[in-house]
């Protein structure tokens, strides 16, 4: 693989471009993993969050309706095991030939609670027979010593993923959402989360209002210096009751444009190093939540016209990657 940064670029192409991808996508990685396809199943197990019933701050991020961007959340709450049912009978319907999945703890903050009740919450979602791993998302905030021992306890025989929402490395941004913490949470979650066997993954969100295209970049670098396994990206889009909402109504926000966050995608991808799986590159919500940006309820165009400015470029993600020491 040639590089702009040969000296500190691995000379062995990986697996997933000799594949022809342009990117270290998450379908690739669960393929290598278990030699089949896997789906998610969004479950939502009931927890709420710090920074919602005020322990760290009241009214939730700015952004955030749950029920807009976790299926699990729209829908009657089943118990653990009848959720998992449920949704492979839906996902079935999509893809057929699909018999593994995991298990996700979507809304919310999946490690708010004591470990007495998250054990049996997390061994119930692993001993569906079609269950072949757990991917939890939570806030750096919330992963105490005995929850990170849980973690890695059934790390030790089970796949798992934990997802750190970072959302992105500038202190003033997540003040203006309301995040209730700062970017060193983050960094001082990663570490005492390293070495224990689960994988180690970032939400980063882009077209976050005073952030320029160089800030955004700069929050590629920063994973890349951290260097975990995993990223999910999407754009800032708004939802119907929030104060993001509000804020876009009265003119105070710009939502980013289709092709601003197309390029930024691209150059964003082209500093993560090419280890690091890239488990989502765009978002959307359903219609009757959705207030904008129209563009991004499109997301096969949208992931379209990412893959055609890898192409128009001739680049791939890593390609500017330039390795740092922690």
């Amino acid at each position: 693989m040639s590089s702009t940064n040969p000296a500190v670029c691995s000379r062995t192409q990986p697996a997933w471009r000799a594949a022809g991808l342009r990117y270290y996508s998450y379908n690739y990685a669960l393929r290598e993993r278990f030699s089949s396809r896997v789906q998610k199943i969004s479950l939502d197990a009931g927890f709420t969050c710090p920074n919602v019933d005020g322990t760290v701050a009241k009214g939730g991020c700015t952004f955030c309706d749950n029920r807009s961007f976790s299926p699990s959340r729209r829908l009657p709450r089943a118990n653990i095991l009848g959720q998992i049912e449920q949704s492979i009978a839906r996902l079935r319907l999509r893809y057929k030939n699909c018999k593994h999945y995991l298990s996700y703890f979507q809304p919310a903050t999946n490690t708010y609670a004591p470990v007495d009740v998250l054990r049996p919450l997390y061994e119930l979602a692993l001993s569906h027979p079609q269950v072949v791993g757990l991917a939890i998302g939570t806030r750096s905030d919330c992963v105490p010593e005995d929850v990170l021992a849980l973690l890695e306890e059934l790390a030790q025989q089970n796949y798992v993923s934990v997802e750190y929402g970072m959302q992105t490395m500038h202190n003033r941004s997540l003040d203006w959402m309301n995040r209730g913490h700062h970017h060193d949470s983050f960094l001082e979650a990663v570490e005492r989360s390293r070495g224990r066997g689960f994988e180690i993954s970032a939400h980063a969100i882009l077209g976050l209002p005073g952030e320029s295209h160089a800030d955004m970049l700069a929050t590629a670098r920063e994973l890349a210096r951290v260097n975990i396994g995993a990223v999910k990206l999407h754009n800032l889009y708004c939802v119907k009751n929030t104060k993001l909402a509000e804020q876009v109504a009265a003119g105070e926000v710009q939502l980013i444009e289709r092709q601003d966050y197309v390029q930024t995608v691209v150059d964003f991808l082209e500093l993560l190093p090419p280890t690091m799986v890239v488990e989502r590159i765009s978002g959307n919500a359903p219609p009757d939540y959705f207030v904008g940006p129209s563009w991004c309820l499109d997301k096969p165009a949208v992931q379209a016209a990412i893959a055609a400015e890898f192409e128009r470029r001739d680049t791939w993600q890593g390609k500017k990657y330039v390795r740092s020491e922690m």
